[in-house]
């Protein structure tokens, strides 16, 4: 029994043995095919599969199983191999960050066609083959080449089989007439007979062919469609260069010659080389004339010719005939006034009504009042935050004026001019002021129910609320009543700009707000309310003007131009500026006509009586205009633009509806500085004279008269 045991050991070690130096064989080959195959071509492509298969199923280089490879992505390795030893990832698996992801991007000039290996982790680099099967599958087509997508072998012949494709017996439909075709049949000529249809009688074709005598006299009066004869176009006269003895300085040099035969056959000046003979006699048949005159008559069969009727007209005939500027005069023309102490960009001003003062607010965070006769600074206030724009408030007998900064709109009086309207002022202002504490007192009395609902109602009242007035009272302490700092409007967000009624007591501010339907906000000063007026309203709204005499208010968004009746509260009108963003608006004195500059180089002149087109549309300066303005008194308009000019036209509107405005450049107005990109950034006309006030980038505000 020991015997056969030790030999039955024996022969299992020998079998060990054999298995194990097969296995390394078999290792040997796959290493040695896989250094072969990845030696010749980089790419997956150029390896053999049916080499690495060792069973029917898909070769699997770990040994994790049905395991999420991401369970791996923080381990050195990807599995175990049969000894239990670790399966280290392959060169480039690691996951990188976003950084390292696009420096591989920008510096591997292979990123593009590397992919990621979802069994092993490894990058993979495909081949040009791999991608022309990519897109072949992804365009629906086999992936390989060689096969025919569509066969052209014919599949019906005209030799007869013996048995039939199909040995299924023909329905009993096709021997039955349709039911549903005779209806239709029976409609159709139903049709006929009422008139509806009336069948199309061909006419008769004249077999007989007509001649006509291209020899004969043009002035035959025949109808012949080949009246009008188009003469061929000439050849061009013979110059020096076809000259048999032309001069030396037309013939060719070496390099002339050698950049000739260089050129291509089109690029060539002239088609063949100057040459110089002692005589006629001397000079040899040409040996392109056959090929030209070929090519001639092709041009006159293939390229059609058309009659051209000449008319002479003078070039000055087509332009408009405007008057000159001289006989348009008073405009402004020359510098008169500059007013300089602001330390950064102005962004507004405005000129009183009586014309004596001038208003300006700047990203220094203050707001000047100047005297426009010397130039002089009467007083300077400074505020929080950058004032974006300022106004005179147009209220006869009160001398006020208000400053948009941040998302505030203050009301302040400036304590310059006639005494007896400073304490008018205040007075109005203490009145409104008595009243605004009246309204809050009874709507603390009459306020009932619990806490709860107070509380309740208060929360409502305060989110309907579109801004909060605030008065400063006449106090001896009060260092903002001292600087004339009245009333303080508080809005939910930043504001862009102001705009004041005619009569002085509504005015509109606009929110810098996406959300449109609020942002615009009515304001009355002698009620102290505010209200919005628009429940829908599409686009970004960029400035609101009122009508100068009617109850309308025009609103500009980016592309169009809104007219509103606030009176019927309804759309009246909504025009095509035809323009990419408009950036400023101005009505007439009349209030039949606007103009809108936009940051795309054009102003815009409408006439509303007309069309809600542009009449006129002029691009006059070269960057984005800023500002826009309309004379009161004389027929004057203005645009000022980042180019650093300011641009004064002359536009009259006549009273007679069948004759159109018209509008005349007059004269461009320099001497503003360029900052930042930055040039003119606001224009005003004097409210009596013609006289034209810019402020701009360079911190100045500059006086043109005429």
């Amino acid at each position: 029994m020991e015997k056969t045991k030790i030999k039955n050991s024996k022969r299992k070690a020998a079998q060990e043995q054999k298995i194990l130096g097969q296995n390394n064989e078999t290792v040997k080959d796959v290493s040695e095919s896989l250094s072969t195959s990845f030696a010749s071509n980089g790419s997956l492509s150029s390896l053999n599969e049916y080499d690495l298969d060792t069973s029917d199923e898909e070769d699997l280089r770990n040994t994790i199983g049905n395991v999420p490879l991401k369970w791996y992505d923080d381990l050195d390795h990807i599995g175990y191999d049969l000894d239990g030893d670790k399966i280290s990832k392959p060169a480039g698996s690691k996951r990188n960050d976003e950084l390292d992801e696009f420096l591989e991007k920008m510096e591997n000039p292979d990123y593009w066609r590397t992919v990621k290996d979802s069994q092993t982790g490894g990058k993979i680099v495909l081949s040009d083959e791999d991608i022309e099967i990519i897109k072949r599958l992804t365009s629906s087509k086999y992936a390989n080449k060689d096969v025919e997508e569509f066969d052209t072998s014919t599949f019906f012949t005209r030799d007869e089989m013996k048995t039939p494709l199909s040995g299924r017996p023909e329905h009993k439909r096709s021997f039955i007439p349709s039911n549903w075709e005779r209806l239709r049949v029976g409609k159709y000529v139903h049709a006929i007979k009422m008139g509806w249809i009336k069948p199309t009688i061909k006419k008769p074709d004249d077999k007989e062919q007509k001649f006509y005598d291209i020899w004969g006299d043009e002035n035959d009066t025949d109808n012949r469609k080949h009246m009008h004869h188009l003469p061929a176009p000439k050849c061009p006269l013979p110059g020096n260069y076809e000259s048999y003895n032309p001069p030396p300085e037309y013939l060719f040099d070496e390099e002339e010659e050698e950049k000739w035969d260089k050129q291509e056959p089109e690029d060539r000046r002239i088609n063949f080389k100057p040459k110089k003979y002692p005589s006629l006699r001397l000079v040899p048949g040409y040996g392109n004339f056959i090929k030209e005159r070929f090519e001639r008559c092709l041009d006159m069969y293939l390229a059609p010719r058309q009659r051209k009727m000449r008319v002479q007209v003078d070039p000055q005939d087509l332009l408009p005939k405007l008057p000159k500027p001289r006989d348009l005069q008073p405009f402004p023309t020359t510098l008169a006034i500059t007013f300089k102490g602001h330390k950064s960009t102005i962004t507004s001003i405005s000129v009183h009504a009586s014309g004596q003062w001038l208003l300006s607010c700047s990203n220094d965070k203050t707001v000047k009042c100047w005297e426009v006769s010397t130039g002089r600074c009467i007083n300077t206030w400074t505020f929080e935050a950058k004032t974006i724009n300022c106004a005179w408030i147009p209220v006869q007998n009160l001398c006020l004026f208000s400053v948009v900064y941040d998302n505030i709109l203050m009301i302040a009086n400036p304590k310059c001019g006639d005494k007896v309207i400073l304490s008018n002022t205040d007075g109005k202002i203490a009145e409104y002021c008595v009243h605004f504490q009246q309204s809050d007192q009874a709507k603390s009395v009459n306020v009932q129910g619990s806490e709860e609902e107070n509380s309740e109602k208060n929360k409502t009242d305060t989110k309907k609320q579109p801004a909060s007035w605030k008065f400063f009272p006449d106090k001896k302490n009060d260092p903002n009543y001292k600087q004339g700092f009245r009333i303080l409007v508080t809005h939910q967000k930043a504001l862009k700009n102001v705009s004041w009624h005619p009569k002085g007591d509504y005015f509109a501010t606009v929110l810098d707000d996406k959300n449109s339907n609020s942002a615009v906000i009515m304001h009355q000063l002698s009620k102290q309310k505010s209200v919005r007026p628009f429940a829908k309203m599409n686009g970004i709204v960029q400035q609101v003007v009122f009508h100068p005499s009617k109850p309308i208010l025009f609103v500009a968004t980016q592309r169009y131009v809104k007219v509103y009746d606030l009176v019927k509260q309804l759309l009246v009108k909504k025009l095509l500026t035809n323009v990419q963003w408009v950036s400023s608006l101005d009505v007439h004195p009349a209030g039949d006509n606007l103009i809108i500059g936009s940051y795309d180089n054009r102003l815009s002149w409408f006439d509303l009586d007309l069309s809600t087109k542009p009449y006129k549309t002029l691009k006059h300066h070269k960057k984005a205009i800023r500002s826009v303005a309309y004379h009161k008194k004389y027929p004057l308009f203005a645009s000022c633009s980042d180019d650093g000019t300011a641009i004064v036209s002359h536009g009259m509107v006549y009273d007679d509806l069948m004759q159109n405005a018209l509008i005349v450049p007059l004269k461009i107005l320099r001497g503003h500085e360029i900052t930042k990109n930055i040039g003119v950034t606001c224009c005003k006309f004097h409210p009596t004279q013609p006289w034209l006030f810019t402020s701009g980038a360079d911190k100045t505000i500059r006086l043109y008269s005429n």
